[in-house]
């Protein structure tokens, strides 16, 4: 069966931190119908409302469920940009987050490389379910994100960190290297590595911390 896969998005999110996981998860179905199999993922772009979200960068997305109609995820996906500076004062999505990630398989947060310093991570922590866990973030943010003492340690210089089923990338780029580790957690080394060159991605020696 497909798991299910929430996708956050909310005004002047950063493209890439979702885009790039995106890719990722939905590349993995193609990979498995290539070898005759059913869709891995059921992958969906969630928002607080209904209607356009417009990105960081100008882009402009449709999202398929609200936080009104998506009540439980085999994984969740947070990415960063500078409406995290808003939204981390937004209740209602901090709720949702915890709610949703306390029965999620995994939860993950890609940290934006702008420096605006605002991170997927500080949601997860201002949520909830990265207080007291190892997490990663942009380099720009590692210190800030120190100062809120809400993570047990904020970890500099790796591309992404797993705490249990918490993990966490640095930002942009980032997520793609964690989207295609968690692929392999799930699936198997031989499938992601199958993902990664279907999406011509050079992984590199990149590990988890």
């Amino acid at each position: 069966m497909a798991k299910s896969i929430g996708v956050l998005v909310f005004d002047d999110v950063e493209e890439l931190d979702f885009a790039g996981p995106w890719e990722v998860l939905t590349m993995a179905n193609e990979v498995a119908a290539h070898q005759g199999q059913p869709p891995v993922h059921d992958v969906k772009l969630i928002a607080e409302r209904a209607g356009p979200v417009r990105c960081a960068k100008g882009l402009r997305v449709i999202p398929d469920l609200t936080l009104a109609t998506c009540d439980k995820l085999d994984i969740l996906v947070v990415p960063g940009g500078q409406g995290t500076r808003r939204e981390v004062l937004n209740p209602a999505l901090l709720s949702w987050i915890a709610t949703i990630a306390a029965t999620a398989e995994w939860v993950t947060s890609i940290c934006t490389g702008s420096l605006l310093l605002c991170t997927g991570s500080l949601l997860l922590c201002a949520a909830g379910p990265a207080r007291g866990k190892r997490v990663t973030t942009h380099w720009a943010f590692v210190e800030t994100l120190r100062a809120r003492h809400e993570a047990a340690e904020v970890v500099a210089n790796c591309r992404y960190v797993r705490d249990g089923n918490l993990v966490t990338a640095a930002g942009i780029s980032a997520g793609i290297d964690m989207a295609l580790w968690l692929t392999g957690a799930i699936h198997g080394a031989d499938f992601a590595r199958i993902v990664a060159r279907a999406m011509e991605y050079d992984t590199g020696a990149h590990g988890p911390t």
